[in-house]
């Protein structure tokens, strides 16, 4: 394999691979193998036709995408391994040339890791946080144990009320026709929880299980699909089930069924002290979020747009995972909240870039204060990730790849050098 890097602007790289006539001529080899059998030709029986045959009747070339697509990820892997760049981004691919009997040529163009310039980040100027409980606080948290621990009964006997959970058929029509994911089977929605596009939650009050009910909503005028926006839309609805929550009294009974306490003032002022030192964590991270980013303003660096767009579309995958984890597609989430890929990553990109930023400070800060985990510090992440994932720490380590443990350490790193800006900040 042939490389050739070139250095651009704004923190990019452009890769240029060259593979081989012999490795591109055993992929297309590998690609006629695999859809041979597909293939009928006069003369021969189906799966039969010798290759030279199959590309004098389709061309010389009918095997060359399917081989140039099989050996771009190794090839790309292999080339940014060698050229030592600490790539940033997913790869734009470009390809050069393909032809039978001549070397596959391609390019990709990456953003690189951007240096970092450090500007004062010790000793920073930080806003003091209280960390005194109030009553309305702990009456609140209070009020939370107390939704924590009712019962859900299930609700036979009257028509849905606002507050109550319910599973739902729906399906939706604009003009008598239904739309694409307009529709919805045995689908959880708390009523009141504003889930829904404006107006469809509340004309399910009243409805009885198994009623079949009409839902007219209007779809915002500004909604992301051109062919719904400002139209006035019917829901098919059927309620399937009705759930309530039934609160426990707030007693001493109440304090021993959930707490090691006997009344329930005892039970209260564990619950001050829980507060207490949330608040005090919450204003250690108050402290550490502040100085962190005095500390991203006073560096310079420049982030490539292409490794902006990689983050925001892990933040968008990730987002997107959580949703199917709800049991809702991402079609379905933008159907009915009115929101679209693009709105959602522009909604994302200034978080990206928070993110990003603040990542390469603090890498940056720990190569400076020469930080780095002990052995002690690693063999106890090494085991909170066993713990995550059921397995015992050394069988974790055994399948650790060096990279994979770099990370680690990078990561512990990165803590620490959060860490030292907080202790190191001055609350005003």
């Amino acid at each position: 394999m042939g490389l050739q890097v070139e250095k651009m602007e704004k923190n990019m790289a452009k890769l240029t691979i060259e593979v081989s006539v012999e490795e591109l001529e055993k992929a297309i080899e590998k690609a006629y193998q695999k859809n041979k059998k597909n293939i009928s030709l006069p003369g021969f029986r189906k799966g039969k036709a010798p290759r030279f045959m199959i590309e004098k009747m389709y061309g010389k070339g009918v095997f060359l995408e399917e081989a140039a697509n099989a050996l771009i990820p190794g090839a790309y892997y292999d080339a940014a391994d060698e050229s030592k760049l600490e790539i940033v981004s997913r790869p734009e691919i470009d390809v050069v040339q393909l032809e039978p009997g001549m070397p596959f040529i391609f390019t990709a163009e990456v953003a690189v890791k951007p240096e970092v310039t450090l500007g004062e980040y010790k000793g920073l100027e930080v806003p003091a946080n209280a960390v005194e409980v109030t009553e309305e606080e702990l009456e609140a948290r209070l009020k939370q144990e107390q939704e924590n621990n009712s019962r859900t009964i299930p609700v036979e006997d009257r028509a849905v009320q606002d507050g109550d959970m319910v599973q739902l058929d729906f399906e939706g029509f604009v003009d008598g026709v239904a739309f694409q994911n307009g529709k919805g089977e045995n689908y959880p929605l708390t009523i009141g929880s504003n889930t829904f596009i404006p107006g469809f939650e509340e004309q399910l009050v009243g409805a009885n299980i198994g009623e079949d009910k009409e839902v007219h909503v209007t779809f915002p005028e500004d909604y992301h699909a051109a062919d719904l926006a400002g139209k006035e839309a019917v829901f098919q609805c059927k309620i399937n089930k009705i759930e309530q929550k039934e609160l426990p009294a707030l007693d001493d009974e109440f304090a021993m069924d959930v707490s090691e306490f006997d009344t329930l003032e005892e039970y209260k002022a564990d619950l001050r002290k829980q507060l207490t030192e949330k608040k005090e964590e919450e204003a250690r991270q108050a402290r550490e979020d502040a100085a962190l980013e005095k500390a991203v303003a006073n560096a310079t660096m420049e982030i490539p747009d292409a490794m902006l767009e990689t983050q925001v579309q892990e933040m968008l995958n990730d987002f997107s995972s959580r949703l199917q984890m709800q049991g809702m597609s991402f079609e379905q989430y933008c159907t009915m909240t009115g929101a679209t890929k693009d709105t959602l990553e522009e909604q994302m990109r200034p978080q990206a870039m928070k993110r990003i930023q603040s990542r390469l400070v603090l890498e940056a800060i720990a190569k400076a204060e020469d930080i780095h985990p002990t052995e002690e510090q690693m063999e106890e992440e090494i085991g909170k990730m066993a713990g995550m994932y059921r397995m015992e720490a050394d069988k974790l380590k055994e399948m650790m790849t060096d990279p994979e443990r770099e990370q680690i350490e990078m990561d512990l790193a990165v803590r620490q050098a959060a860490a030292l800006l907080a202790e190191t900040a001055k609350e005003v």
